[in-house]
């Protein structure tokens, strides 16, 4: 597989969701070279210790959900360099990766074993829109904490804030901290939201209103998106091997 053939693969996988975002703000490369990809390496984020990992297990091209970010102040340049000096392509593609039907939160939700996705989490009116899950039969709150921690692979917090059962489940991966978003849940009937991220206010609000909270990492809520795609990229191109560049759990 050349690089070309990897864009035409994003373009037919993605389809309008890549129209939808601005390229380079929301998806795009860093460093990209035409020479020839045996292996691929896969992840959340972009960062020093995922690029050393990647060099390690000879990897051509980096697949992330995130950048690394600006703001993390010198980390975006030292990464460019070190994928120049080692001739690594980088792709990374966040919001419509997010929002496609293989993508995050489906399947984080399919990693939890939900019975089936009543909704489709989506961009409408520049707001998220989150995705819903459902379990044919009830599970008590430990059981879905333990699916979650177990998932992960790392601990979660977790505030039971309702005694009801839990059928319904609403998810934003990484950063669904927002109390509007914990608000559409409780609208929609979830018994339980889960997400990457917390605040004092999303803790705050969910006790308020008796919704069952679990939050997990921002990185590891979102990494099964980005083991998704490369399943998908594997089955066009069966001769490409993937590696799982596994990052620290720091959060």
């Amino acid at each position: 597989m050349h690089l070309n053939d990897f864009k035409t693969f994003i373009n037919n996988a993605f389809g309008n969701l890549v129209e939808q975002f601005d390229e380079n703000d929301e998806y795009g490369f860093n460093n990209p070279l035409s020479k020839k990809i045996n292996r691929v390496g896969f992840t959340t984020n972009l960062t020093p210790d995922v690029i050393s990992k990647a060099v390690d297990k000879n990897v051509q091209l980096i697949i992330t959900h995130h950048d690394a970010w600006d703001f993390l102040y010198g980390m975006k340049e030292q990464c460019v360099k070190l994928l120049e000096e080692n001739d690594i392509s980088h792709f990374y593609i966040h919001l419509p990766l997010d929002f496609a039907e293989f993508g995050t939160c489906n399947s984080l939700l399919k990693e939890i074993e939900v019975s089936k996705i009543i909704q489709q989490t989506h961009f409408k009116e520049n707001r998220e829109i989150i995705g819903i899950g459902e379990y044919n039969e009830s599970i008590t709150f430990e059981e879905l904490v333990g699916k979650v921690a177990s998932k992960l692979g790392e601990d979660v917090k977790a505030w039971k804030n309702s005694t009801s059962p839990i059928r319904k489940v609403g998810v934003i991966t990484g950063a669904g901290n927002s109390t509007a978003l914990i608000k559409q849940a409780k609208e929609a009937g979830c018994d339980a939201y889960i997400t990457g991220e917390k605040s004092l206010y999303s803790v705050q609000y969910a006790k308020f209103i008796g919704l069952n909270h679990i939050v997990g990492s921002h990185t590891f809520t979102e990494v099964f998106g980005v083991k998704t795609l490369v399943e998908k990229l594997k089955k066009e191109f069966s001769e490409i091997e993937s590696i799982y560049l596994e990052e620290e759990h720091l959060e």
